[in-house]
């Protein structure tokens, strides 16, 4: 398993509240990976993202190292892990005034070296499954957002909202309630393809198939990384940015 990630605070923002994480865990024969946008004034957007990437990878990791020898139950593992990082996050932001209110998005999960894979998301950041040689970009993931919503109900469609003035308004987050609502996918990584993790700074920049035409380009997990990124800054990246991608 091959994987790579990057993440820069763009052109317009002056700290950088995304982050991600990527952890093997030999036990399992599998890769972790989590990604994370934080939100909250002053520092507490970073605090809150770099408490859940750091929470819910280590909860993910112990869980599976306590299958060893068994059958792991992944929806049951990264949805209680994530329910648990959120209690983490949420009591992390009642210390003091300035973390109050402050939470994070998450998308991350686990995939195996046989290709199995599964995520989990609350929020925006997105997974996406590349297959460039069957010409194929999938969302994986299910935004958590008010224009998301929009597009489901057919109010509008996804081309508007790409331009929508509240396309940034999510209705899921996680650390800011007690209690939080995760989504579980499963997905088949076969050789050649490409799970590719992303905030929305990216998606917000970059159309799908775009991203698709690059992974056609630059099929490395670093080569597509860097590309995506360099394309997301030179368009102004006006939020953070960050991009994680993993191959067989």
């Amino acid at each position: 398993m091959k994987s790579f990630g990057l993440t820069d605070k763009g052109k317009v923002r002056a700290e950088n509240q995304d982050c991600f994480l990527l952890e093997l865990c030999p036990d399992q024969n599998c890769l972790i990976a989590s990604l994370c946008d934080g939100m909250g004034g002053a520092s507490a957007g970073e605090v809150a993202s770099a408490l859940c990437n750091k929470a819910f990878v280590g909860k993910v990791f112990e869980k599976l190292c306590a299958c060893k020898g068994k059958r792991p139950n992944y929806r049951q593992i990264l949805q209680s892990s994530c329910v648990e990082t959120n209690g983490v996050v949420y009591e992390y932001s009642r210390f003091s005034e300035e973390f109050h209110g402050m939470g994070t998005t998450l998308v991350g999960g686990v995939i195996k070296d046989n290709g199995n894979g599964y995520i989990i998301n609350v929020g925006d950041s997105r997974a996406y499954l590349l297959q460039p040689k069957k010409d194929v970009i999938r969302q994986i993931s299910q935004d958590h957002s008010l224009v998301a919503e929009l597009v489901r109900f057919g109010a509008i469609t996804p081309e508007e909202a790409r331009d929508h003035p509240r396309k940034n308004v999510i209705t899921r987050a996680l650390g800011t309630e007690a209690e939080t609502d995760p989504d579980y996918f499963s997905f088949r990584l076969g050789f050649g393809d490409l799970l590719l993790l992303c905030s929305d700074g990216l998606s917000n920049e970059i159309r799908d198939e775009e991203m698709l035409a690059e992974a056609k380009e630059h099929g490395d997990p670093e080569a597509l990384c860097r590309r995506l990124m360099e394309l997301a800054l030179e368009r102004g990246a006006k939020d953070n940015v960050t991009v994680v991608v993993a191959a067989r």
